[in-house]
Parts: structure tokens; C-alpha cells; sequence
């Protein structure tokens, strides 16, 4: 026991050394941060361009710094050369340069994920350390060359080898309200997985609780480390299944040393849309057919329009006719540009005005100079029936436009879906000012890709900016006369741009974040499964490289518009360049619970993954059989059971400073009964463990979800309600809430339990 202190004693000092240097870069960022704000907005406009860029260096370093605050070391590697190498979440060197702690994502650190007894890779020992806050607590060694231990040290390290110690602990670790990061226990089979190339797609297909979503997010950290050239200005974008979900997450990233990660769902992708509505299944699944871009592409198409009739437009007495003959052509010749609708329209009306100016200049009778029939052609232009002439024919829209009347005008759905059948066409309507769903998202993207930006507003945001820029110069002249400060010290055009200035630059993720059109150097998209065909145009859109990181499990589908099958869902978007790696070690289940899911969901057909589950729990699944009037007090019941066994650990805790208190519940039931649980719950036996913020966050300690809100999302406990309901909505989302508890599953049901989950 004495050697193993005075080993805790000496990797104690090591941590200390490296929280040292820590704190010193922080100081020194937090400084000349400080000094180039003292600096303030001023100078030529490459002068604030530089300052701008140095604030933003020095904000993201800091940002890194305080982030990594949490287990900075987590590893040690004893090489067969004598040398010792720490691992941790970034990497760090001294003053002069001298390797203090190893990035866990540099190829030094890759041993401390892959090496075994039978392939070393020159490592005679890796030791974990466990720490609270900066407190060395406990030492775990894996001896991977026992001949090469000796003397003391060797005694007291083979006194203290527990295997698999630090990995087991962490899972069986209360779950708080955020997703942790597996950084110091990534297994081999996962840091394969995280360390693939960047070029193609990779689909990791994993079953419940395999880590899927935890490598996705640690291989963005690795490849933004790896290949940070190719994607700092591009930028990553990692896509989730819901804001809850990737509030859940939010915590990672940053503390694998990355800040700079776009997080979005699919209904981000389309800045400034607003989602409220939800479609009902079949309804998703028709709008997430492939050929609904094709409906969308002859919608387009059909505001293109030849009118049936010559139309006669009087200017200043002489009158101009808008020909059908002529628009077919100015049609023509606009959509042989090849542009989006709204920017090819500028051919088109430039054409039509032409054709028109003409017409009216044969009227004249003399021939009229250049710059006289420009003013001729914009005379033309401002008359108010030749532009409600032009936009009959070819109307400038809007993504949300064209889809909104798509979808309540029945004349105009029959005209642009004559692939659909009348019943499949009659889903889809509903009334004019019906909320944005999120199966609308793809469709109004494709929309949008087919409309290009108007440009009528784009000259009219410039317009805007011309009269703003002229109200600031006017400004600083005003400011300039009033001060007497205009002897040549400074000009109105640069106290102008101080005016203007708004603070520092955009980073890649916020101006990524806000621009539709962006496209990414790699793209993740956590439940890829979910994803309709018309979801997958739009992700790839984003990604024109292919360089894909997609996760899920097939089995866990529930979306009437995903997929059971990658080969059928890719094939037509990626043809052969995916490649497909497989999680088979489930971590987060017990298995008592995760072979009773497994049983429950191959009764329903689904298309389960063959997993080896790393822990068991005793007594993890617990079945209630109750009458139909005690469904909900039971659950409340159970859920106050759970809650109250952590109290002892809360106050433990709090007194140690914590402010997040580990451990959740989960109450997982069908849709028609969630509203009636949190009732219950809010005032029942368990009212005083469920915690005030919105019961759909993961702050709180007790949730009550649909299943499909918890997809991605991990919980000690879950009571779930009412099974057969569940199933009988959607058997993926019956094997979801099966598998989200890393102790206890508790079913509370009136009727005959699932088949399978109880094995005879």
C-alpha cells in the first residue's frame, strides 16, 4: 500500500505540473485578449481586420482552455524505451517547447487506445488516472509486458491492476443532465472507428447503447485535429435528431478541445424557418419520396407561364403589346442560362423589355440614340402593367411561396404530382397558412436550390446599404463641423466606418450557421436512420466533397419516411462510395434489459444488430402488471423510488460542491398519455424530485418523454408505460425506450407484456 501512495503522490505532482501550465496559457491569452479590446475599433480597415482576427484567435483559445478544465490528464504510457508519455484532452508543452501532455487524437496517443498483450506497440504499461476536479484519486493499470516491470514499483502496480476498472466505472456512473465524453476509456474498437479517413462516407451501425453518437462526436474532434487545413474554413456539421438532443451533447465538443462545430437539426438547415407543425405518418412518408423533387422542380417550371393572350400596355400614350410568341421565347432563352428561377428571370425581363422597347421606338418614327432608349427601357420597366405583365409570366418567389400554395392549392398539386394518386394528393393538402412541418424542411430546400436567391430584394437590400452608408457619412460630416475635429486628423468616411462598426467577425460556425448555401468539408448526422430520401438531398447538398460521417441503427427506425436498410436508402445518393463499420459492444444497457429488448424486437420483425453487452445488473428489469386505473400511480410510485434511493448521494454531492446532481429518470409512454403523467407526476409522490425547468430538457431530474423524444438520450432509470402502445404505434419506438437505461428498466403496463420481453 506504501508504493501505491507514493504512486498516487508522484502522478499527483505530474497532474499539478500540467494545471499549472494550463492556468499560465490562460493568463497569457486573457492578456493579450485584453490588450488588443484596449486597442478598440479603429485604424484602416485592415488594421480592425487584423485586430478582429486576434480577438477571435485569443476568444477560441481561451474558450479551448477553460473547456478541457475537467480530467485535462487522463492517461499515462510507460514505453519499452523508459520513456513516459501523458495522454489528455489537448496537447501541452513547456516554455521551451518540451512535450508536457500528448492531444489524445495525435498518433503518440493511438497506443493508449489499441495496444493489448498481444500487440504492445512498445508499451509495457498504460495506467488511467481517475481524478475529482484536480485531485488525483485512484490509479488503474493494464501491464502489457510484465517482464519489463520491476523493483518496487512493479509490486505496487500488479497490487492495484483491475482491468477494465476505469471503463466499468464510468459507466455505471448517475447520469447528469449532459452527455459525457468517453475520451479516457475510448475502446479499440471505437478509436477505429474515430481515427477512419476523412475521404467517402462512413456509416457506423451500431445497436442501443454501443456509443454511437459518442464516437461520431469524438471522430469530428479527431478529424478537425487531423486534417485542420482542409476543414477550418469549410467547417464540421454535426446533425441531431432534435434540440434536445443536441443540448444533451453540447458539452462534448468543447470538452475534446473543439469549439468550432456547427450543431443544427435538419430543420436548421433552412435559416430563419420556423417549425411547429407535425405531419402525421403516412403524410411524412409521401413528402419524403425521391420524386417529390421532381414535384418540386415542375412546380417551379409552372410558374413559367405563356399567356394565352396578347396583352396591351399603354405607354405615354403609345401602346405596346406583350406577345405570347415573344415571352415563349424570352422563356427559352432564360432557361437555357441554366440559372435558378429568380436569377434567370433577370434574362427574361431583360429580354422582354427589349422586345417591347422596340415596339415602342417603331413608333417614334426617328431613330432614337443609346442613351435615350435606356431611359425608354426603364420607363418600361416602372409601368405598372408591364411589371404585372412580366410577373404573370414568370412571378418572382419565395421557397416558402412556391410550397406553401404547392401544398393548398389542389389545381396546382394535380399539375405539378401527376405521379401521385389522387388519394396520396389529397394527404398532402392543407390549409394556407398551416404551420411548417418537419418533413416540409427538404421540400423547401429543394425549393429554394431551384429558386436561387430574388434578385428584386437583393437590390433593394443594396439600395438599403447605399442610403445607409450616405446616412453615416452625412453623420460623421454633422459630428465632424460640430467638434471642429476636422483639421485633417480624420476624414467623415473613416469616422463612418466606426459608426458602422458592429464587433468582431463572424466565426466559420456562426456565418456557416447562417447561410443556406454553405457547404461543409464533413458532415455527421447522428440517427441517419430517420432520414427520408428528400432529408438525404439536402444533407448532401451541404457536403459536395461526400465526406460523411453517418450513425444509427436500422432497427431503431421510426420514421415512416427512414430506412431499414443502408444499401437501399445510400446506393441512390452515394452509389458506391460509403463504407459501412459496425459497434458491437453495448455499454449502456444491462444485459438483462438489453437481450429482453433484443427478443422484443426481433418478435417484430425489425432488423435487430447481434451485440455483446459489457455489464450485468441485478434485478435491471422490473415488470408491473397493474389494472389499467393504477398505470399512472404506479409509475409515479416507481419514479419517487428512484429518486429518493440517490438522497444520500445528492447531499454527499452538494457538500462537495457539485452543482450538477447525477442521476435521471425517465418516464417514457405513448403521446395520448404524456400530458396526463406530467400531471401526475408534478403533484404525486414524486412532485418534490421533479425539478421545476420544462420536463422535455435534460436538466431536469425527472422527464416524462414520448419514445421518439428520447432518441439519443440515456437515462439511470426508465419506467416505461403502457408497452403495448407503445409498440403498437411503432415497434422501433417500443425497442427505443427499451434501451435507453444504463440500471433499471421498469414496464408498467395494464396488459399482456410484449412478447419476448419476458423469456420462459
Amino acid at each position: 500500500m506504501t508504493g501505491r501512495q507514493d504512486q498516487l503522490r508522484e502522478e499527483q505532482g505530474a497532474v499539478d505540473l500540467r494545471y499549472a501550465r494550463l492556468d499560465e496559457l490562460r493568463a497569457q491569452s486573457a492578456a493579450r485578449l485584453a490588450e488588443v479590446r484596449r486597442v478598440g475599433p479603429s485604424g484602416s480597415p485592415q488594421n480592425r481586420s487584423e485586430r478582429d482576427a486576434f480577438a477571435t484567435l485569443y476568444e477560441d483559445r481561451l474558450a479551448q482552455l477553460d473547456a478541457v478544465e475537467q480530467r485535462l490528464v487522463f492517461g499515462r504510457l510507460d514505453l519499452t524505451d523508459g520513456a513516459v508519455r501523458y495522454v489528455g484532452r489537448i496537447g501541452l508543452t513547456d516554455a521551451e517547447h518540451t512535450s508536457l501532455l500528448t492531444d489524445w487524437r495525435a498518433p503518440a496517443a493511438q497506443a493508449f487506445y489499441r495496444a493489448t498483450a498481444a500487440r504492445p506497440d512498445d508499451v509495457v504499461r498504460r495506467r488511467h488516472l481517475v481524478t475529482r476536479g484536480r485531485t488525483v484519486t485512484a490509479l488503474e493499470d493494464e501491464v502489457l509486458d510484465l517482464d519489463a516491470l520491476d523493483g518496487p514499483e512493479a509490486e505496487a502496480t500488479l497490487a492495484g491492476l483491475s482491468g477494465e476498472g476505469a471503463l466499468l466505472a464510468a459507466l455505471a456512473a448517475g447520469r447528469t443532465g449532459r452527455m459525457g465524453d468517453i475520451v479516457a476509456t475510448i475502446q479499440a474498437e471505437q478509436d477505429a472507428i474515430i481515427r477512419s479517413d476523412l475521404a467517402g462516407a462512413l456509416v457506423v451501425q451500431g445497436g442501443p447503447g454501443t456509443g454511437k453518437t459518442a464516437v461520431a462526436l469524438h471522430r469530428a474532434a479527431y478529424l478537425l485535429y487531423a486534417h485542420r487545413r482542409v476543414l477550418e474554413r469549410s467547417g464540421v456539421l454535426l446533425l441531431g435528431p432534435s434540440r434536445v438532443f443536441l443540448r444533451y451533447i453540447d458539452q462534448v465538443l468543447p470538452s475534446l478541445g473543439e469549439t468550432g462545430v456547427v450543431t443544427a437539426t435538419v430543420a436548421d438547415l433552412v435559416p430563419g424557418l420556423v417549425v411547429e407543425g407535425q405531419d402525421a405518418p403516412h403524410v411524412a412518408e409521401i413528402k419524403g419520396r425521391p420524386v417529390l423533387a421532381q414535384v418540386i422542380a415542375r412546380a417551379v417550371r409552372a410558374r413559367q407561364r405563356v399567356p394565352q393572350a396578347p396583352v396591351e400596355v399603354s405607354v405615354d400614350g403609345r401602346r405596346v403589346v406583350v406577345r405570347p410568341r415573344d415571352v415563349a421565347e424570352a422563356v427559352q432563352r432564360a432557361r437555357r442560362t441554366g440559372k435558378p428561377h429568380n436569377q434567370a428571370r433577370v434574362t427574361f425581363v431583360r429580354d422582354m423589355l427589349t422586345r417591347l422597347a422596340s415596339q415602342y421606338v417603331e413608333q417614334l418614327g426617328y431613330t432614337v440614340p443609346p442613351e435615350d432608349r435606356a431611359e425608354i427601357v426603364e420607363e418600361l420597366r416602372t409601368t405598372r402593367e408591364v411589371r404585372i405583365a412580366l410577373n404573370l409570366a414568370w412571378m418572382p418567389l419565395t421557397p416558402q411561396k412556391l410550397v406553401g400554395d404547392l401544398l393548398s392549392r389542389p389545381a396546382r398539386l394535380e399539375e405539378a404530382a401527376p405521379w401521385l394518386s389522387p388519394a396520396e394528393r389529397h394527404a398532402l393538402l392543407r390549409e394556407a397558412d398551416a404551420p411548417w412541418t418537419d418533413s416540409d424542411v427538404p421540400l423547401l430546400d429543394e425549393a429554394a436550390e431551384l429558386l436561387g436567391e430574388d434578385d428584386q430584394a437583393a437590390r433593394a437590400q443594396a439600395a438599403a446599404d447605399a442610403r445607409r452608408r450616405q446616412e453615416e457619412l452625412d453623420y460623421a460630416r454633422q459630428v465632424l463641423q460640430s467638434s471642429g475635429a476636422g483639421r485633417g486628423l480624420v476624414s467623415a468616411e473613416v469616422l463612418a466606418e466606426r459608426f458602422a462598426h458592429t464587433g468582431p467577425a463572424l466565426t466559420t460556425a456562426e456565418r456557416a450557421a447562417a447561410d443556406r448555401s454553405w457547404t461543409y468539408g464533413h458532415v455527421v448526422v447522428d440517427e441517419a436512420q430517420e432520414l427520408s430520401p428528400m432529408a438525404w438531398r439536402m444533407v448532401l447538398r451541404r457536403c459536395p466533397t461526400r465526406s460523411l460521417t453517418i450513425v444509427g441503427d436500422v432497427a431503431q427506425t421510426s420514421s415512416a419516411a427512414g430506412t431499414r436498410d443502408w444499401a437501399q436508402a445510400l446506393d441512390p445518393v452515394l452509389g458506391d462510395s460509403w463504407r459501412l463499420a459496425e459497434l458491437t459492444v453495448n455499454y449502456r444497457t444491462p444485459a438483462q434489459v438489453a437481450d429482453a429488448a433484443g427478443r422484443v424486437a426481433r418478435v417484430a420483425g425489425l432488423p435487430v444488430s447481434a451485440l455483446t453487452s459489457a455489464r450485468e445488473v441485478p434485478d435491471a428489469l422490473v415488470l408491473h402488471r397493474v389494472p389499467a386505473d393504477d398505470v399512472t400511480t404506479t409509475a409515479d410510485a416507481v419514479v419517487a423510488d428512484a429518486v429518493r434511493g440517490w438522497a444520500a448521494q445528492d447531499l454527499a454531492a452538494t457538500a462537495a460542491g457539485e452543482t450538477e446532481l447525477a442521476g435521471r429518470v425517465a418516464v417514457l409512454a405513448p403521446a395520448s398519455r404524456v400530458e396526463d403523467l406530467r400531471a401526475v407526476l408534478a403533484t404525486g409522490a414524486s412532485a418534490a424530485y421533479v425539478d421545476g425547468s420544462a420536463p422535455s430538457t435534460p436538466d431536469a431530474r425527472v422527464v416524462v418523454l414520448t419514445p421518439h423524444e428520447s432518441k439519443g438520450l440515456e437515462y439511470d432509470v426508465v419506467v416505461l408505460v403502457e408497452p403495448h402502445e407503445v409498440g403498437g404505434e411503432s415497434a422501433g419506438d417500443l425497442y427505443v425506450a427499451m434501451t435507453r437505461p444504463t440500471q433499471t428498466l421498469h414496464v408498467v403496463t395494464s396488459a399482456e407484456p410484449p412478447e419476448g420481453l419476458v423469456q420462459h
